[in-house]
């Protein structure tokens, strides 16, 4: 089984330091050949964390030379990512890229037909698609367990109110916190209902600052409303992460969306699940599904990666859906497209 030699470029995303630790902890899967970061600011903050120790500082110009070379990991600040994500493509290599996509359309969607030109993977950095609550919700749904879905709820909060550092960071983005977040929960619902006709934005401010820091979006099917919320205001937020899929023959809630507490620890992640009508697996009822552990937030997406490197799967998230994707995101956010 071939390792890909990967390597990673910026360190300045928040999700940055963990993904180190996963391609790392994956090792059957990947030679982590280096960490380019050129910003030393970004350096002194964060290169000293224990997921760089032992991992060799590179110039992006010695990564890029490195022999045998197949993927990059983009983990730059997220003004930096898309145009990392050019010069990566440039050099004919596949890519992990966190997320967003940047505050234009029409980049980004060069950029996905750049790699399709060249048959490269690029994978986004949404963390709950390999998640198993999430995947068993899918399978339901594709199942028909649920009927027709009418409606779809997602919250994605947090609380970071004293943390004027990242308000002033966040607020730099014209959706806010929608922007940075509601991402997720959009990728989850597009993958269930398709594109949209319809996004309409609800963006406010909870202090007298420049941070849209709560919101609500509305995205609107021809027999179903999904809502996205998300905030950086709801104490203790990150443990009330839900997604809630209602059809006219059942509804599944995953609440929390992953264990808050410890990314990390081998518990076993719930789902409730409710059917009208019983199945050759479950009778009509109320029933609390276990599916199992969670074994670390990325490294299903990166054993995917590699996979999808190697051509032993397709990727299961194609071009026009990362597409859709950012342009609801965008919409969401209060983008005039």
């Amino acid at each position: 089984m071939r390792k890909i030699r990967i390597g990673q470029i910026g360190i300045g995303h928040n999700h940055a330091s963990e993904k180190m630790a996963a391609l790392r902890r994956l090792s059957d899967f990947y030679e982590v050949v280096g960490v380019v970061e050129e910003d030393e600011s970004w350096w002194n903050r964060r290169g000293g964390f224990p997921e760089y120790q032992g991992v060799p500082r590179l110039t992006e110009e010695e990564l890029f030379n490195t022999p045998g070379l197949e993927a990059v990991a983009v983990e730059t600040d997220g003004f930096e990512l898309l145009e990392t994500a050019r010069r990566c493509v440039d050099r004919n290599l596949s890519i992990h890229m966190d997320k967003p996509g940047g505050e234009k359309l029409e980049p980004f969607r060069d950029l996905l037909n750049e790699f399709r030109r060249k048959h490269l993977t690029i994978q986004l950095g949404y963390m709950y698609r390999n998640n198993p609550a999430i995947q068993y919700c899918f399978e339901a749904v594709r199942n028909g367990w649920l009927g027709e879905i009418f409606e779809v709820h997602a919250v994605m909060n947090r609380y970071d109110g004293h943390d004027e550092a990242y308000r002033r960071w966040l607020a730099q983005f014209q959706g806010g916190a929608v922007y940075i977040f509601a991402g997720h929960l959009i990728d989850l619902v597009v993958a269930m209902l398709g594109r949209p006709l319809r996004v309409t934005p609800y963006l406010t401010k909870t202090r007298d600052d420049n941070l849209y820091d709560t919101g609500v979006a509305v995205l609107e099917y021809p027999r179903a409303v999904a809502t996205v919320r998300t905030g950086v205001t709801e104490v203790d937020g990150m443990k009330h992460r839900r997604l809630i899929v209602c059809g006219t023959k059942g509804t599944i809630e995953i609440c929390p969306l992953e264990q808050p507490a410890d990314r990390y620890r081998l518990d076993p992640l719930h789902l409730r699940l409710t059917l009208l009508e019983g199945n050759e697996t479950f009778a009509a009822g109320t029933h609390i599904v276990d599916v199992g552990v969670m074994n670390g937030r990325y490294d299903n997406q990166l054993i995917e990666l590699a996979k999808i490197i190697r051509g032993e799967m397709e990727n299961p998230w194609p071009f026009p859906h990362e597409l859709i994707v950012q342009e609801a995101l965008l919409r969401a956010s209060g983008v005039q497209l």
